[in-house]
């Protein structure tokens, strides 16, 4: 046969099995979109296409996902949904999507730093629910612009960095300058009888005076603070110090955009996107209710420029670049008497500060009090952060959910930032958490996720085929509460179905061998640096745990300085020397890798990390909340530098005890359980 004829059947060969090879993958695209979104899809040519893997959930900007549709013909219509791991197309005339179908399927898009490969499959129609549009809240104004470019670069040209203060020397690894008063990071406030020798920059005055005859404030501030951000870096949330500061704060966006999120008590979110020299103006409620925060990531998702095509769909990614924000304040030297006083320092009648931890709840009421304020108001605060430390699956639950049948249901009960919600792409999942601040970092990844107590989980009984629970039930105060934990998972269980469940363990030394928990703290002190460190474990700071404002410090080695009845705080990286515990969270400065950031009590926590040097900080005036409650205070540490601190409530569980536990539920046998890196940790299973 001739070599050339041959040469074109093996090639004619490869090309079938290649194709052969997308179509598989396609058809295992459709399944997924079925099952997990409901859409439909059909083998019959249609003028509208859906896009696998072609969603701002993947990364992929809007005007990419254009530029690559759009060579095949007239496009009607294109449609991102947010956080979506998927898109619509809609052409002018069905030719232009079967040139698309044939052209773009299995092809490689490369969209900034991500590469994807594009699946598409033919839809009859469309669907989409318009999202209602938010209103900013009462007192919150923006105006874009405010400054000009010759002016934006006058005014960062007057931050002089080489001349460092207080501030400066206790963030390492971002640039923070005031002006006016210092902020005191060992206080959260300003020291209002000592004024900085230099006021604010003169590059100012021209803005300031414009605000005043804007009406936008009545009164030239007196106090400035400059902060610098680089891409992935963001704010946690929390309400600017109403006794610090008087109403109105001004805060001046120069050199890149970003999205601020601002929060009300009840739970309603409005994202707010601050354009490059742009002026926020928060005033009233907005100013002493709402929280404000930005999750510290690279790209933010925000409404497009000039959307090319369709009306309900004109949403893109935006990478974030350096970002310095000038926010101006007037220092208040009266009392605040606001008309939020639930959220207000001046009028709680009480110091900010406990004089002394609180004590183990004797009742359901002072439980689901103890826990809202030292573990869910902590979680909700350090949400960020705390995903930027949960990113390595454990191998032992990678197991178990390795271990599952393809296609079975698996719910997370405290699904944290979700990292286990995509170790095994095979099954069925769903998370839920009771912080809504890191069950939006899973939605932002693409997973369905919601927002659930763990004890009153909204799922149907008898619904799913396996549940994890990893590191949540450690955090309910009482045992009934931590029983009820249990039970719910059973309830949620087919019958055969299985739990794994992880507490933190009392004994972090177990068979002879230690914790990882507690080989850091040795590694500390011998100078070395630890390796393939579990994430839950990574930082190793031996810093004072300080509680009261009277900076006494609390180890709980010393019984003779505990009040009985109180919860003691946990001296990091240590044996634990009781049960029931506050467990520090340092937020101190910390480097970056290179690495894009995403950025409850139920979380997917592992074992804790109770310290962790963070990049974020307040965009205001400290980082995380500008309100002190009992669970967060600041802590001085060795060399004069401050980092605020939170404190997590914990019931570490004895050998035997998480069995134990289990046990009191009935229907259900325990398989297995084992110690796992100081945690103690048993599978379940539904009779």
């Amino acid at each position: 046969m001739d070599c050339d004829v041959v040469n074109n059947m093996n090639a004619a060969t490869r090309r079938t099995k290649g194709d052969k090879k997308v179509l598989k993958k396609q058809q295992k695209a459709s399944h997924t979109l079925l099952k997990h979104e409901g859409i439909s899809t059909t083998s019959q040519p249609t003028k509208s296409l859906v896009v696998a893997n072609g969603g701002l959930g993947n990364g992929v900007s809007r005007e990419d996902l254009f530029a690559a549709v759009n060579q095949f013909g007239d496009v009607e219509s294109l449609l991102m949904p947010p956080q979506k791991p998927y898109a619509f197309v809609t052409y002018r005339f069905e030719d232009g999507a079967r040139k698309a179908h044939a052209q773009l399927n299995g092809k490689k898009l490369q969209s900034g730093e991500n590469s994807v490969t594009f699946y598409l499959s033919y839809v009859d129609s469309v669907k989409h629910r318009e999202e209602a549009l938010v209103g900013f809240p009462e007192g919150l104004t923006l105006v874009e612009d405010f400054v000009s470019l010759e002016e934006e670069a006058l005014l960062l040209t007057a931050v002089d960095w080489s001349m460092s203060n207080e501030a400066q020397k206790a963030l390492k690894h971002r640039r923070v300058k005031h002006y006016g008063f210092e902020f005191r990071y060992d206080n959260n406030n300003v020291d209002k009888d000592k004024p900085l020798p230099a006021g604010l920059p003169d590059e100012c005055l021209p803005v300031l005076q414009r605000c005043l005859l804007d009406g936008l404030i009545n009164v030239l501030p007196d106090q400035l603070t400059v902060n610098q951000y680089e891409s992935g870096q963001g704010i946690p949330p929390h309400v600017d110090t109403h006794s610090a500061f008087e109403d109105t704060i001004l805060s001046l966006s120069l050199g890149a955009k970003a999205v601020m999120e601002f929060r009300h008590p009840e739970g309603r979110a409005v994202p707010v996107v601050l354009p490059e020299r742009s002026l926020l103006v928060m005033k009233g409620e907005s100013r002493y209710l709402w929280t404000h925060g930005i999750t510290p990531r690279k790209f933010d998702l925000v409404p497009a420029c000039e959307p090319d095509v369709g009306s309900n769909s004109g949403l893109t990614l935006s990478k974030r670049g350096t970002r310095t924000s000038f926010t101006f304040r007037k220092i208040r030297y009266e009392p605040c008497c606001c008309a939020f006083p639930s959220a207000c320092d001046s009028q709680e009648g009480t110091s900010p500060y406990p004089p002394s931890p609180p004590s183990l709840p004797c009742c359901h009421a002072d439980a689901t009090l103890l826990e809202e304020e030292y573990v869910h108001r902590v979680y909700d605060a350090i949400a960020s952060h705390f995903s930027q430390t949960r990113h390595t699956p454990w191998p032992h639950v990678c197991h178990f959910l390795s271990s599952l049948p393809p296609g079975s249901v698996l719910v997370d009960v405290g699904c944290g930032n979700g990292k286990y919600l995509g170790v095994n792409p095979q099954l069925i999942t769903v998370g839920c958490d009771r912080s809504s601040a890191l069950v939006q970092i899973c939605a932002e990844r693409g997973f369905q996720v919601f927002v659930s107590d763990a004890l009153s989980v909204p799922l149907r009984t008898a619904s799913c085929d396996a549940c994890i629970s990893i590191a949540v039930i450690h955090h309910f105060s009482t045992l009934e509460r931590r029983l009820a934990a249990v039970r719910e998972l059973v309830r949620l269980l087919k019958p055969g179905g299985q739990a794994l469940i992880y507490v933190w363990a009392y004994e972090q030394e177990y068979n002879k061998q230690k914790s990882k928990y507690l080989k850091d703290h040795d590694k500390q002190h011998n100078g070395e640096k630890s390796k393939d460190t579990p994430e839950e474990s990574q930082e190793s700071h031996e810093e004072p745990s300080i509680f009261t404002t009277s900076h006494v410090e609390r180890d709980v080695k010393d019984a003779s300085e505990m009040t009985e009845g109180r919860l003691s705080v946990h001296t990091n990286r240590t044996a634990f020397n009781s049960q029931d515990l506050l467990v520090p969270w340092h937020l101190k400065e910390r480097k970056t890798h290179g690495e894009e950031e995403s950025s409850g009590r139920f979380s997917s926590r592992g074992e804790p990390n109770p310290d962790f040097d963070s990049s974020m900080s307040s965009d205001t005036t400290h980082s995380p909340d500008s309100k002190p409650s009992p669970s967060d205070n600041m802590c001085q540490i060795p060399g004069g530098s401050s980092v605020p601190v939170f404190h997590r409530y914990y019931h570490v569980f004895q050998q035997g005890e998480l069995e134990q536990l289990c046990t009191q539920v009935t229907g259900i046998k325990v398989q297995t359980s084992y110690h796992d890196q100081g945690n103690w940790c048993v599978v379940l299973q539904k009779e």
